[in-house]
């Protein structure tokens, strides 16, 4: 069973509103993850994510988040500071992690950590892809959640031929590692 979660979150229909998705995806496409560690795009998915973040011993969601800052902040939520993000809605998902995270709890298997790492949209249109503003914030955000599983003590190996994600716009044609 694995005892870390990364959950993507996020509407890749509604521009940068993907970007939690989209993170996650980079994640488990630039590195080999060790036994205990689960990626799980989690989309707009609801109390289909329950069973996924059952008993963990920690869950790193990414997310877009509304914090009121300037588009393009990073923010960093871990353990105490996330119910104090549920007290004002910065996220689509917030409800429904919300719940999640309090049907967990009453029933004895809420992750013991929890930390939101997450993105302040510059554009959320109905339209696949994301903007050229927040490609270049992707880098950071997939850097703050390495770093996260650091802290848990997780260290990562790069994929010698990285996996293509479908939405990254770089071709892999012509790489001698991936031929």
């Amino acid at each position: 069973m694995s005892r870390i979660l990364v959950l993507g979150l996020g509407n890749i229909l509604m521009q940068d509103e993907g970007v939690g998705v989209r993170v996650a995806e980079l994640l488990e496409s630039r590195y080999e993850l060790p036994p205990g560690v689960d990626v799980i795009d989690g989309g707009t998915a609801g109390t289909e994510l329950f069973e996924p973040m059952r008993g963990k011993e920690r869950l790193i969601v990414t997310d877009c988040v509304n914090t009121g800052a300037a588009p393009g902040t990073l923010v960093r939520l871990a353990d105490e500071q996330v119910p104090a993000f549920f007290q004002t809605k910065i996220s689509n998902h917030q409800l429904g992690l919300s719940d999640l995270l309090g049907l967990l709890a009453v029933s004895g298997e809420a992750p013991k950590h929890v930390t939101i790492i997450g993105m302040v949209p510059y554009d959320l249109n109905n339209t696949l892809g994301l903007s050229e503003a927040t490609l270049q914030k992707v880098e950071a955000m997939l850097q703050m959640v390495i770093d996260e599983l650091a802290l848990a003590g997780v260290s990562l190996t790069p994929r010698e031929c990285p996996l293509p994600c479908f939405w990254e716009s770089k071709t892999r044609e012509g790489d001698p590692l991936c031929a």
